[in-house]
């Protein structure tokens, strides 16, 4: 064996490279003046990194070799750089494994675009790959945020769930619904392991979120494409709402997800009342239709 891609090697990297991280660069609770490791323990890189705390210390006992997906979250969960990057997946023996190539910017279909801006009183959004959001209409700014005042590379449906105090307080049954759109996501991870968007997302919610942490080693999925949602708003209260979502038949990976109320029902006239308020905004009216 190549000394240079000895499990050995690796675990010692890894155990080095921990040492050098404190709770507070990783978003972890302080312990105290009781620690008696430098840096972070074994069971909070593990953590940090969704695999189980016997997997990771198998790691760096040098009794197990790594995966590319398990190195794509260590990787984020390290705090490495390109360079130490380069060097993990040398060490594990996967260089050839750690992706280099950056995909195409995701495009929406001028259909999606028509099918939303024709949607004036229903929000809706067109989610692409890894839940990120690609574009949105006037009532789904009225519902959810400025989707335009997201910096770009934070416009993802699972990110913003978690993330942003707004989104998260207005679901009433957070947990419920965070949870589905995990799962969800666990399903794009499950299809391309090795997307590093993918990787760098699930890395920072599992820093950010301890909640993700938890939910994504549960290794549960989901293909839902309907559902009932719950929301409380700050201008008009709560509102019960129906979620659909098509797929768009092309095979890019586009979803057009739509948020209904029944007809005659006090959502219904909660939803009217937004949007129609929002409407009458002129200054707003155009500048949120954009796409990502």
């Amino acid at each position: 064996m190549n000394n240079m891609n000895s499990p050995a090697r690796l675990g010692a990297f890894l155990k080095a490279r921990r040492a050098q991280l404190t709770p507070q660069e990783c978003g972890l609770p302080d312990a105290g003046s009781g620690r008696r490791v430098a840096g972070l323990r074994r069971e909070e890189v593990a953590r940090l990194a969704a695999i189980s705390v016997d997997y990771y210390t198998r790691l760096e006992q040098g009794r197990v070799r790594a995966s590319a997906p398990v190195l794509a979250t260590l990787t984020c969960a390290l705090r490495l750089d390109e360079d130490q990057q380069s060097y993990l997946y040398e060490l594990a023996g996967r260089s050839d494994d750690r992706p280099r190539r950056r995909r195409p910017a995701q495009r929406l279909r001028p259909a999606m675009r028509r099918l939303l801006d024709q949607l004036t009183h229903t929000p809706a959004l067109v989610l692409g790959e890894r839940l990120d959001i690609l574009a949105w209409n006037q009532a789904a700014v009225a519902l959810y945020t400025d989707f335009s005042a997201v910096p770009p590379d934070r416009r993802n449906y699972v990110y913003l769930l978690f993330s942003d105090p707004a989104v998260r307080g207005m679901h009433r049954n957070w947990e419920h619904d965070a949870r589905d759109a995990l799962a969800a996501l666990r399903m794009e991870a499950a299809a391309d392991p090795d997307d590093p968007h993918l990787a760098r997302l699930v890395g920072e919610l599992i820093v950010q979120a301890p909640d993700f942490g938890t939910w994504w080693a549960e290794h549960r999925v989901v293909t839902a494409a309907y559902g009932t949602k719950q929301y409380r708003h700050p201008l008009v209260g709560d509102l019960t709402l129906d979620c659909d979502t098509w797929a768009s038949p092309d095979g890019s990976g586009q979803r057009l997800m739509v948020l209904t109320a029944e007809p005659g029902s006090a959502s219904h006239d909660a939803l009217r009342i937004l949007t129609s308020w929002t409407a009458q905004q002129p200054a707003r009216n155009t500048a949120k239709r954009r796409t990502a």
